[in-house]
């Protein structure tokens, strides 16, 4: 167990749209370390989403973000020996990050050649209202709906 809580790091707005946002995006986004390569790809895509729905890239994308973060989960909590999986809120924070996650893992999984296509194309789709990354967020709602009796077990 820590003595302290760990300071919070706050991250650098980024240096094209000036958004904490888009720089924990790209953060998220980036793998071994190429940061300029995910910087690369984030902003290729937000093109691309320009050219194709002839609207601002980075409203669509923050209104899909939007779209993804879920309200409520379900954690696992232990009761008399039965594990009861119980609803609770989702902190601001943890939203942000799952909605990032979840934007990003569906967009890996997609069909398109390259990254900035995937990642621009699921974006469309959950600004919408459609796609992997908001099934994801349906389900995981469905799931804390469905298991509502236990959340009386809260802590």
């Amino acid at each position: 167990m820590r003595k302290a809580k760990p300071k919070k790091r706050y991250i650098l707005p980024d240096p094209v749209y000036g958004d904490t946002l888009v720089t924990k995006f790209v953060n998220y986004l980036m793998v071994d370390g190429k940061k300029s390569l995910s910087y690369g790809i984030f902003y290729d895509s937000i093109k691309i989403i320009e050219s194709k729905t002839k609207e601002n890239g980075l409203e669509i994308w923050k209104n899909a973000l939007n779209n993804i973060m879920p309200a409520v989960e379900v954690k696992s909590r232990r009761v008399g020996g039965a594990t009861f999986q119980v609803p609770i809120e989702v902190r601001p924070e943890r939203k942000v990050s799952l909605g990032i996650k979840w934007l990003i893992r569906y967009s890996r999984m997609r069909g398109e050649k390259t990254m900035k296509e995937r990642l621009a194309g699921e974006i469309i789709a959950a600004s919408k209202g459609e796609g992997a990354a908001v099934k994801k967020k349906d389900d995981t709602h469905r799931m804390a709906e469905a298991n509502k009796a236990f959340s009386h077990f809260r802590f």
